[in-house]
Formats: structure tokens, C-alpha cells, sequence
């Protein structure tokens, strides 16, 4: 269970310093109010009370006992929040747009994907798809390898993550696309590379996989009114179970959308008290990336969350707070990364993690005397 390097499913977990993660991937990123409710009954019963919320718009529980593993996925089979087999689970890696409506492009392109993913050769466990076929592409920063998106003149397109742009193709033929672009990733030895982008840039697709861009990236959501509900952020994707059983029975939601954004969309919600979660969109933690820090996490020397939010007003720009080298919350450059190392803090400026830092050895007060 110490392996690290996988994203963690429900049927394999992984371990981590408070427990097991186990994640869930709900369809079309939705749940009715009975899952939401359910999982964080589970949440509250099985793990310690915290949800995350993942860059993929997937739900991690954790805390969660080993011994306790097994009906956890009975109560989520139950919800119909898990796949009949680990197989199943692990290929249904799909982010899809937010902003969808019953029987859209999205929802049609998901369900047809859904039903052929068993057709796809085996790719690297990270691989993910994304269906972002509303007006314009607003996934183009989450992590996926298939793009599913529209060009300027509203067609479809299917594009190779790290590829300027894709072909066109018709909604019928989504999915033999989807597995002849698999397969020539394959054929090309992109599993040595483990994601497309990285194995794109030694291997350009050929030419007919690149002859139609896609339309410009639209805006993503924020905090407050939207279509068909209204949104919350979560402070650095951590939900607690009991604060949002109490959102969504207070609210009255029908359901509830995670999006990739570290914030999700009740539907058809009444305007209630939210405490616990971000309603202001210019709220300077929305632009504050940090892990779950010691103890935590197993890999991390440092807290991490408390600092972050005592650093959030002070660091303009993106701030991500890593517990250690890896940065699993934001694998991307940041105009400010603070990096834990053997109990202290390395200070990289517009870079990852694992960049070379500007600083080394620094304490907590530090940081806060630093010149931003």
C-alpha cells in the first residue's frame, strides 16, 4: 500500500500518512443529493471527515482504515458511485465540462466513450480524457491526454494533449478516433514517455491530427450565481464531510457538479449559510495551491495549509505551499512555490517544486519577512 506514483482508485487505494485515499469518480462529474450525502456519510463513518477535491474533478476520502476498506466499497456500489470492476474503474479516467445539459454533446460523447473504453489498448494509469465540448474549451489546464474540444466553427475536434490542434470529426466517429489515437501512441512508444505531451515532444502526431485548432479557451467558473445553481470554492480542495452535509441539506440542492477548480456547483440551490467554503471569487485563496502537508502526508517534513493561509494576501499571484519536491497539489509553475524540505522551506519563484530554489533552509517566520 506505500507505493507512490498512481493516481488512487476505490478498488486501489492508496496509503498516505492519515490512512488510505480512496477516489471516487463520479459520472459526468455530478452527484444527485443522496450520493453527495452518502459518500460524506462514508467520509464521517470509515475516514477521518475530509473530502478532497481533486484537479480532475474526482473526490478522494481519507483517513480511511484498511481494515474498513472493503465496505466502503460496498457503501459506494450501493451509492452507484463505483465501476463492477477495478478494470472498469481504472479506465474511466474522464474530466468533462461543468456547464453541461441533459442529452448535449458532452453527455452524449461521455456515454459513448463510457460504453467503448474496454476497446482502448492499455495506456499508462495516469492517462485521462476530457470532454470539454461546450462553446468554448475551458479544460485546457487540467491534466488530460485526449481533448475532445470544438474549433472556431463549432465542429468537433479530438487533439493530442501538447499538440496546437486536432482533427475534425464527426460525433459518430468519436470513438474509433479516440482508439486510433491510442493505438498510434502506442505504436510510437508513448507508454515509455507515461503521458502524451511529454511523448509529443519527440513524436509530432502525423500531420491529419493537426490541421484544425481549437477555439479559445473560454472563461472557467467562480464563486457565486451560475447557470443552473451556484458555486463554492473549497479551500485548497479539502471539503469537510459535516460542514457540506449541512450545505446541501440547508440549501436544498438536487444535486452537486465538482469541477477541476478546487469548487463545485449545487444545483438549484436556496441561498444558505456556507461556512467553511469560499463565496467571494476574489477570496486570495482561490489562487492558493497546498497539500496536505505532515502528518498527513508520509512524504512531507512540514505543514503546509496553516501557512498557506497566512502567506494567501501576502504573495500575489499563484501561490502553491508543497510539503515536499513532488507538488502533487499543482504540478506546474507557480509565481511562488515554498517547498518543505527536512522541516524547512525552499523558496522557488515562477517555477515547480522541483525547480532550483532562490532560497533554501527557511523558517515560517521567514517566509512571512521575505519580500514578496
Amino acid at each position: 500500500m506505500s507505493v507512490k506514483g498512481w493516481c488512487p482508485g476505490a478498488y486501489r487505494p492508496m496509503m498516505s500518512g492519515d490512512g488510505l485515499i480512496v477516489r471516487v469518480r463520479p459520472r459526468l462529474g455530478r452527484l444527485t443529493h443522496a450520493q453527495m450525502l452518502g459518500l460524506c456519510d462514508i467520509s464521517q463513518t470509515h475516514g477521518n471527515g475530509i473530502i478532497d477535491l481533486t484537479s480532475r474533478a474526482n473526490l478522494q476520502l481519507r483517513g480511511v482504515d484498511e481494515d474498513g476498506h472493503q465496505e466502503v466499497l460496498d457503501a459506494l456500489l450501493t451509492l452507484d458511485l463505483l465501476d463492477d470492476t477495478p478494470e472498469a474503474e481504472a479506465k474511466r479516467n474522464i474530466t468533462v465540462t461543468p456547464l453541461w445539459a441533459d442529452d448535449d454533446l458532452t453527455t452524449r460523447l461521455h456515454d459513448l466513450i463510457c460504453d467503448g473504453l474496454s476497446d482502448l489498448p492499455d495506456l499508462p494509469s495516469k492517462m485521462g480524457i476530457a470532454i470539454d465540448t461546450g462553446p468554448r474549451p475551458v479544460l485546457t489546464d487540467t491534466s488530460a491526454d485526449f481533448r475532445f474540444e470544438r474549433n472556431n466553427t463549432g465542429a468537433l475536434i479530438l487533439r493530442a494533449d501538447g499538440a496546437r490542434a486536432g482533427k475534425e470529426i464527426g460525433e459518430s466517429d468519436a470513438l474509433y478516433a479516440l482508439i486510433e489515437l491510442a493505438k498510434w501512441f502506442v505504436a510510437t512508444n508513448g507508454p515509455a514517455a507515461g503521458r502524451m505531451a511529454r511523448h509529443l515532444k519527440n513524436t509530432p502526431p502525423p500531420a491529419a491530427w493537426q490541421d484544425s485548432p481549437a477555439a479559445p479557451t473560454g472563461d472557467r467558473l467562480f464563486p457565486g450565481p451560475a447557470i443552473g445553481g451556484t458555486v463554492y470554492g473549497t479551500p485548497f480542495g479539502s471539503i469537510d464531510a459535516k460542514a457540506m452535509t449541512a450545505l446541501v441539506q440547508d440549501s436544498k440542492a438536487t444535486a452537486v457538479r465538482v469541477t477541476p477548480w478546487r469548487m463545485f456547483l449545487l444545483e438549484g440551490a436556496q441561498t444558505c449559510d456556507a461556512q467553511g467554503f469560499v463565496t467571494d471569487a476574489a477570496d486570495p485563496l482561490l489562487r492558493v495551491h497546498a497539500c496536505p502537508g505532515a502528518p498527513a502526508c508520509a512524504a512531507a517534513t512540514v505543514e503546509t495549509r496553516l501557512i498557506a493561509r497566512i502567506l494567501a494576501a501576502r504573495y500575489p499571484g499563484t501561490l502553491h505551499i508543497s510539503g515536499c519536491s513532488k507538488g502533487c497539489a499543482h504540478p506546474r509553475p507557480a509565481a511562488t512555490t515554498v517547498v518543505g524540505c527536512d522541516g524547512t522551506f525552499d523558496l522557488v519563484e515562477q517555477g515547480h517544486p522541483w525547480d532550483q530554489p532562490r532560497q533554501r533552509g527557511l523558517s515560517a517566520t521567514d517566509l512571512m519577512t521575505i519580500k514578496a
